[in-house]
């Protein structure tokens, strides 16, 4: 006889009939037929129960790289139908009656993941997912019209009645979190003498990387609950942030921080065509001319949030373009976007960066545009040598009770970004109440792990000298020690300079800042300084009143510029020999006032003395025999700015410019010089008026236009005329004329006009080997014209070379200066080298018609 094994169920049946016999022994037999009948019955439902049990899986999906959640993933249990896609947060719950022994999770530009479960029972699962670095989607090709093309076409017609700017205002409560994390740590990293005196710290951070992720160590996490405001005419943004908790290391009171964490510096419209990312323009996936940029292809459609969905993966053409690989699910009825996961591969031409991400869930609002609901942001920053690790930077916004169509009067909006008063007061009882997402365990370790390397002695040494690296400044209490550039000097003049400098800080006052330098060169036996004390009247609107006295060596030509003292143009030229030097008494008051958004004055008042240690001889008047060497002036002036879009922040006493976003800048300056008062020596009126821009221009790079005119009314010697800076160093100058002499041209009326234009990729991303070192054009274009009045000519009294009496200044005739250069930036990420020509003015000997400038910079 063959024996059959049978099945658990069959075994389950056979086993129900005998039990069911054996309780009917004794019973009648009419009886014993009814009683068989309901315990069958009963025995089959239970049964039907036992082998249809339901098991349930819940967990979270996350890149394993970066522990950011993975939204929209499809979750299915292994061999069937049965499954559920990931929520914004990257959670899932799926249910299923099958008999199923894995579950599997799948994602475009991520490899599949599958994991064992135990079926019949409620189970937590979780998957850290590889990115799939080696596929970047199916080429199809179509024997009709592309499926996806009619949907994109509807996407652009409707695009007006979907995107936020057409909504004439928009406002609401955002929550924003940010983090910073070090990733990379390889062994070489670890063994770095500071790594290895935090090793507590690192040996716990298999808690942030989960079970299969890479470690990860944090450095920096925020949270904040801010109100945001949007008016589209005149087009205002304003956010007032409430509240604001901050940790991080090298953190001190988060003044400036709490600002740029709020939801102001997180907005990403797809609706543009081009969005701004990591001072960068990227091409939006639905931009007015997708065809010239992307494949797409309609993959899917299912129901979100009662919303039913197309859903259309997009890849760029060129892989090197600043371009978006991705996914986005397009509503049926609209034509909107309503969510969108985008990425930019490594291979786009870019420095530092391995991989932007860009995920986001929008909202319809009552009026029919659609806000955003939930934005991610992650960007990994690459190692920038096997010495060093990299950088995780990860945002989140949340936004909700949104108000459309209910603007504000224009005062409203004066301040883009403002702090209320208590922003950094709190409890952990009001973010538990009041964040729209409860802290996940892996951040509140974050916290707790950066609490405990900020107790490190070590790590804050270093976070102080890195900081002194980069802005000059050492912090010492309540003072910051510097900029390095006064310790330290050495010219003609002077000899061997040493001084100190500093500033105090808001931890001393919230009103007041006093600084300045000391100085003594050991040759001319001289002390110089320059002091100052600031005033802030009001945060908003801003205004503050400065006073500054300084006695110092200056030169000439570097009067016309403001040139930061720790800046490396002016410290280079505090060496050597001095061009035109002389001995400066400066005292000067000034008063700032915000006038209105994008508009502010500056009123001051200035007395300063000229003492020239150079061969300087000016004619009291035209036509006057007598002369002088020295002069005082005394001047009254205005200085306004507008610039539409410009946004500021506050970093503890100090508002500083993020520069304008679409819309130019514009300066006025007048100035009047007073004769008699102080002893001063002439009367005069000086006139400019300059607008500059930074075009971005999409595909073509970016743009630097500045456009300058200057009028100079009054009988002035020529060191109070314009005088032309130009640049004798190596280094590339943005301000300067790159083959004039330090002082070359001096003028009374001019007009100056400097282009600057990054191409980017454009270009050389065609060349192979050029697409592979990822170089960049560049190439820039610097104008002057001007002239002298003959009454400044008479001012000026001749000097003698080889027996000749010739002018101490060159003059512009009825021609213009002129100098183009081009090159190529981006060479081994930090270097550029650009060759400029001379075209104009080269009648003299010691003129420089060609020469090469290098620079270096961190760019991306």
């Amino acid at each position: 006889m063959r024996l059959r094994k049978i099945s658990d169920k069959q075994h389950l049946i056979f086993s129900s009939f005998v039990i069911i016999d054996l309780i009917c022994v004794g019973f009648s037999s009419s009886s014993r037929l009814s009683l068989k009948k309901f315990l069958f019955t009963v025995f089959s439902l239970f049964s039907l129960v036992a082998f249809a049990q339901t098991t349930t899986v819940s967990g979270k999906v996350i890149e394993s790289a970066t522990g950011t959640p993975i939204p929209f993933a499809n979750v299915i249990f292994t061999g069937t139908q049965d499954g559920t896609i990931t929520d914004f947060e990257g959670n899932f719950i799926a249910k299923t009656n099958q008999k199923v022994d894995s579950i599997e999770v799948r994602y475009i530009g991520f490899i599949m993941r599958a994991k064992p479960l135990e079926r019949g029972r409620d189970q937590i699962i979780n998957f850290q997912m590889d990115e799939d670095v080696k596929t970047l989607g199916e080429v199809v090709v179509y024997a009709g019209e592309n499926p996806a093309w009619p949907i994109m076409r509807n996407i652009i017609r409707n695009k007006d009645l979907n995107d936020k700017r057409s909504l004439s205002a928009y406002q609401y409560e955002s929550y924003t979190k940010v983090e910073f994390d070090v990733d990379n740590i390889s062994d070489r990293f670890r063994n770095r003498e500071i790594v290895k005196k935090i090793t507590n710290v690192l040996d716990s951070i298999e808690q942030i990387a989960g079970e299969d992720g890479m470690p990860i160590l944090p450095v920096f996490i925020s949270e904040a609950i801010s109100d945001f405001y949007y008016k589209r005419d005149p087009k205002f943004k304003h956010e007032n942030i409430i509240k604001t908790k901050v940790s991080g290391v090298g953190i001190t009171d988060g003044t400036l921080t709490s600002q740029v964490i709020g939801s102001t510096f997180q907005e990403y419209n797809f609706y543009q065509n081009w969005l701004n990312i990591v001072t960068k323009e990227f091409v939006s996936p639905i931009t007015d001319g997708w065809r010239l940029y992307y494949e797409v292809y309609l993959e899917d459609s299912a129901y979100i949030n009662d919303q039913f969905c197309y859903r259309i993966d997009f890849y760029p053409k060129r892989e090197q373009d600043l371009a978006f690989t991705g996914t986005m699910w397009i509503t049926k009825e609209e034509y909107a976007l309503k969510r969108i996961d985008a990425s930019v591969p490594k291979a786009a031409n870019l420095n530092y960066i391995e991989k932007i991400k860009i995920q986001q869930d929008l909202i319809k609002t009552s009026a029919g545009p659609w806000l955003p609901e939930k934005t991610r942001v992650v960007v990994d920053v690459s190692q920038v040598t096997k010495e060093t690790a990299g950088m995780l930077a990860k945002f989140y916004v949340s936004t909700k009770d949104h108000i459309v169509n209910q603007p504000k009067p224009n005062s409203f909006y004066l301040n883009p970004v403002v702090m209320e008063e208590t922003v950094r007061d709190y409890d952990e009882q009001y973010w538990a109440e009041n964040r729209h997402d409860s802290l996940s365990p892996t951040e509140i370790n974050v916290f707790s792990m950066i609490d405990s390397m900020k107790r490190i002695p070590v790590v804050k040494t270093y976070m102080d000298l890195a900081k002194f690296a980069v802005n000059g400044y050492y912090k010492v209490g309540a003072m910051d020690v510097g900029p390095y550039s006064t310790f330290f000097g050495n010219n003609n003049i002077e000899g061997v300079r040493v001084g100190f400098g500093g500033r105090t800080t808001i931890d001393l006052s919230r009103k007041w800042t006093f600084g300045g330098h000391l100085g003594y060169g050991f040759d001319d036996e001289r002390i110089k300084y320059r002091f100052y004390a600031d005033r802030i009247l009001d945060r908003q609107p801003w205004t503050n009143i400065k006073y500054e006295q300084q006695r110092e060596v200056e030169q000439v030509w570097l009067l016309n510029e403001q040139i930061e003292p720790n800046s490396l143009f002016y410290s280079l030229s505090r060496f050597g020999t001095l061009t035109q030097p002389f001995l400066i008494n400066k005292y000067r008051l000034s008063l700032f006032r915000q006038l209105s958004a994008g508009f502010g004055a500056t009123f001051a008042m200035k007395h300063e003395s000229f003492d020239p240690f150079f061969d300087f001889q000016y004619y009291r008047s035209p036509g006057d025999t007598e002369t002088s060497s020295m002069y005082k002036v005394s001047e009254a002036s205005v200085s306004m700015r507008y610039a539409k879009d410009e946004l500021f922040v506050i970093n503890d006493n100090e508002r500083l410019s993020l520069g304008t976003v679409r819309w130019p800048a514009f300066n006025l300056d007048y100035t009047y010089g007073f004769k008699g008062v102080l002893g001063s020596d002439f009367n005069y009126h000086k006139m400019k008026l300059s607008a500059e821009k930074d075009q971005k221009m999409g595909i073509l790079g970016v743009s630097k236009i500045k456009l300058t005119g200057g009028y100079i009314v009054g009988d002035l010697p020529y060191t109070l005329l314009y005088n032309t800076i130009g640049n004798e160093t190596f280094f590339y100058v943005d301000f300067a004329y790159n083959l004039m002499d330090y002082f070359e041209f001096s003028t009374d009326k001019y007009i100056e006009f400097r282009y600057r234009h990054s191409f980017e990729g454009f270009i050389l991303n065609t060349i192979p080997l050029m697409k592979k070192l990822k170089w960049r054009l560049i190439g820039s274009a610097n104008m002057l014209y001007g002239d002298i009045s003959d009454r400044n000519l008479a001012m000026t009294k001749n000097k003698m070379v080889d027996g000749v009496e010739v002018l101490p200044f060159h003059q512009l005739d009825n021609r213009p200066y002129v100098e183009l250069g081009y090159g190529v930036e981006n060479i081994f990420k930090i270097f550029s080298v650009e060759a400029f020509h001379r075209l104009t003015y080269l009648d003299r000997q010691d003129v420089r018609k060609f020469g090469l400038k290098f620079n270096i910079q961190l760019i991306l």
